[in-house]
């Protein structure tokens, strides 16, 4: 397998995985930053984030949570996770950004990842008034396996338990000192993400070898579990109730296939739920899908949620 050599430009996560392209230098205005923070009071490395607070000072800020992608390969790549476009883009529009860590399918085996992002959630409304959190408006957001773990936060958000067929799933969690606190959120911004794990061949991809990154995380086979696959599904979870999401994918995106994120808009528009989607004519996997034009996009859409005017 051939990899690239671009320069500042590394993989987050072995080639042919989820995690696309990440830009780890990065110019961002801030008026404070906080690293390695733990999140779950414990002395994980895989449970600490960093924390950007916008350049104007205010007394709270809203808050999003942004993941980085990795194929839930890695456990330590919140240094990043596209810093230099949608961090940048959201602490320049006035939101807090939180990029966390989270355990990786080698520390354990799906749902830990959904539960360490639900233990950020809660850490960021326990800790507000520390890190002038506004926890009225709390989205996730995040790339690739990253825009899988923000997407699934929103379709799960209020539910702690789901059975899904003869899989019953525990989605909470109980990582972290902030059991007490919801981790519902307020929307969800889905970068090129894998919402539908039993269907990843629906359009051209790279064929991932004997074991897909999903099948490392589930520890199985689609043909052998396929409730496991489902459990794993974003899309499983969609009704009218979930909060606004807004979508960006690539048409010629060819690790995780454009269909995945167009069948995700029509789950969520059938279901009622406020959503948008931008599908990219010849974005790929990350590449060439962080414009202005699509950045801007994001930041209006989570502002239009929070009743904002321009």
């Amino acid at each position: 397998m051939i990899l690239l050599c671009l320069p500042m430009i590394s993989f987050a996560q072995p080639a042919g995985g989820f995690g696309g392209f990440q830009v780890p230098q990065a110019n961002l205005e801030t008026s404070a930053v906080w690293k390695d923070v733990n999140y779950a009071g414990d002395d994980q490395a895989f449970h600490t984030c960093d924390i950007y607070l916008p350049k104007q000072v205010k007394d709270a800020y809203p808050v999003v949570i942004h993941i980085y992608g990795s194929a839930w390969f890695s456990n330590s790549s919140k240094g990043m996770a596209d810093l230099g476009t949608i961090v940048k883009a959201l602490l320049d529009a006035g939101y807090a950004v939180v990029c966390p860590n989270h355990r990786s399918s080698a520390d354990a085996k799906w749902p830990a990842q959904i539960h360490d992002i639900r233990a950020v959630i809660r850490f960021v409304r326990g800790d507000a008034s520390k890190y002038k959190f506004d926890p009225s408006f709390i989205a996730t957001s995040g790339f690739s396996s990253g825009g899988h773990l923000a997407s699934t936060a929103a379709t799960t958000s209020g539910t702690k338990e789901a059975t899904v067929g003869s899989v019953t799933i525990d989605l909470e969690g109980s990582v972290g000192n902030h059991t007490d606190q919801s981790s519902a959120v307020n929307a969800a911004c889905d970068w090129s993400g894998p919402i539908d794990l039993t269907a990843m061949n629906c359009g051209d991809h790279i064929t991932m070898g004997e074991k897909s990154p999903e099948d490392v995380l589930l520890d199985s086979k689609l043909d052998k579990e396929p409730d496991k696959y489902r459990s794993l599904s974003a899309s499983t979870y969609i009704d009218p109730t979930d909060p606004p999401v807004i979508i960006f994918h690539g048409e010629k995106d060819n690790v995780v296939p454009c269909c995945q994120g167009k069948k995700f808009y029509e789950l969520l528009q059938a279901n009622g739920i406020k959503s948008e989607a931008t599908f990219v004519p010849e974005g790929g996997h990350g590449m060439g899908m962080y414009s202005a034009e699509n950045l801007q996009k994001m930041v209006n859409f989570l502002n239009e949620v929070r009743n904002v005017k321009p």
